[in-house]
């Protein structure tokens, strides 16, 4: 009976997260391009803030109000993994050719500083496994190292990519000629509302749902919560990828990536029994090299440019991306508690 209660509620929940979350994307281009923040950092922090607003908001509710610290990080991480896996779609999805051979080069500045965010997480993970607890009060000494680090990369990544992030805004701005700042700001409002409810009830279900179906917390952390609370960063990046914005798609993907990790020290703060990677399960580890092992592969394939595809659906480089996505999901769904 409850798995007929809990699986239509679940999605319920994600449905109205990722209907929610496009719209939520969309009047948060139209404000950027209104207000002139377009053109500068806050723009970037503004549209960032709007396609994760889901795993930032669930994080804090599984930290602060389930007490369900393994859901919280492997949300983050999940959606780590689940962005990268998006890369295949992507690949599959652009038929004139890979997508491996069109996107640019700077793509690979911000996935360096996704596998250096990635490997210092997984570090801390496997500390906190041997006993090892750096930290003042609750909160551990990662956190503002991983803040800091964040916001470096911004710099760097904003500075690099600057004409692409503003020629994309532009696009998606002229879709809504109509709009006013007025409309926009009360339909973003209403928008972030109905995210912020969803996503603050989606850790109660999950909860529910690892109850109802006997599964560890990191494994519906991992794969069912990070896949509702990603749905709104796959719909901006395939509405890019239909309008011709590749290089923004992907780029939307890892710089998504770089936000989330971000995240992880702002739940690391309301995590009161903390520090939070001191308790949580060791199998985490494995989502973050599985996204380490992955942005690898991405490098190699913006770098490499592989031109064929496998049975003509996807590249080499996809391929070996599905596999480690699905390999990283059965051992967390096998071993993850």
């Amino acid at each position: 009976m409850k798995l007929l209660i809990v699986w239509p509620e679940f999605a319920l929940c994600a449905g109205v997260i990722a209907a929610a979350g496009s719209r939520l994307s969309r009047y948060g281009d139209v404000i950027a391009d209104k207000t002139g923040l377009s053109g500068s950092l806050v723009g970037l922090v503004l549209l960032a803030t709007v396609t994760s607003l889901p795993e930032l908001i669930t994080g804090l509710a599984s930290v602060a109000l389930v007490g369900a610290p393994d859901i919280a990080v492997g949300n983050v991480l999940g959606a780590c993994v689940m962005n990268l896996g998006m890369i295949v779609v992507l690949d599959f999805l652009h038929r004139e050719e890979s997508v491996y051979t069109r996107a640019s080069h700077g793509h690979i500045l911000s996935a360096a500083f996704g596998i250096m965010l990635l490997g210092f997480v997984a570090l801390n993970l496997l500390l906190a496994g041997r006993g090892i607890r750096l930290a003042v009060g609750s909160v551990g000494l990662y956190s503002p190292l991983i803040v800091a680090l964040y916001l470096f990369a911004l710099r760097v990544v904003y500075n690099h990519e600057r004409r692409q992030t503003e020629q994309f805004i532009e696009e998606l701005a002229e879709r809504y000629p109509d709009l006013t700042l007025r409309q926009a700001a009360i339909r973003y409002a209403l928008a972030a509302s109905v995210v912020i409810g969803a996503a603050l009830w989606l850790p109660f279900v999950a909860r529910r749902l690892a109850a109802a179906m006997h599964w560890n917390e990191t494994f519906v952390g991992t794969l069912f919560v990070s896949l509702a609370t990603t749905l709104p960063e796959i719909a901006v990046t395939v509405a890019a990828l239909r309008l011709g914005a590749l290089d923004m798609a992907i780029g939307n993907l890892f710089g998504s990536n770089l936000f989330n990790l971000a995240i992880l020290a702002v739940d690391d703060a309301f995590f009161l029994e903390g520090p939070l990677l001191s308790h949580v399960s060791q199998a985490h580890a494995l989502s973050a090299l599985s996204g380490i092992i992955m942005t690898g592969l991405a490098i190699v394939g913006l770098l490499y440019r592989p031109r064929g595809r496998v049975l003509g659906t996807v590249g080499w480089v996809s391929v070996m991306l599905a596999w480690i996505w699905f390999s990283n999901a059965y051992i967390l769904y096998r071993h993850g508690s």
